[in-house]
């Protein structure tokens, strides 16, 4: 499945390879030799702020990868609803569902692949909001 195993260097070298950049510009960004950057696309996972770089290089948000992995795998949260939240890092209060992650639902219902319920329980995702993806995907298709 698309975002339950992230194999990072792999994401770049595709992304890489689309855009057609050479790798000279590529080590003069990132300020790396040749070697540095071919075993980079052998890496599973990568630094942030070289991943940080990679994302500005090659104008796509690697992060998202991660973030949609959190959305669909971790567990719902258990968090203590009295305990306090820090004002020196930022809170989110809900899932943001983006457009990849919501095609990759729906695809997963419409082919028969999960039902409704199968998806409410494997990915935590609020029966309102995947009823209203459901509604706006009829609307679309007629």
């Amino acid at each position: 499945m698309l975002y339950k195993e992230i194999h990072i260097g792999k994401f770049i070298k595709e992304r890489v390879d689309e855009s057609e950049i050479t790798l000279e510009r590529i080590c003069k960004f990132l300020g790396k030799d040749e070697e540095s950057v071919e075993k980079m696309y052998h890496s599973k996972s990568i630094d942030a702020e070289l991943l940080l770089r990679w994302s500005k290089l090659l104008e796509y948000d690697f992060f998202r990868l991660y973030s949609s992995h959190l959305i669909l795998y971790a567990p719902p949260s258990a968090v203590n609803k009295n305990q306090q939240k820090s004002d020196k890092i930022p809170y989110f209060r809900k899932n943001i569902y983006t457009q990849e992650i919501k095609d990759f639902i729906m695809k997963r219902i419409l082919s028969g692949e999960m039902t409704q319920s199968d998806v409410i329980k494997e990915y935590s995702i609020p029966k309102s909001t995947l009823h209203r993806w459901l509604q706006k995907s009829d609307t679309i298709n007629g």
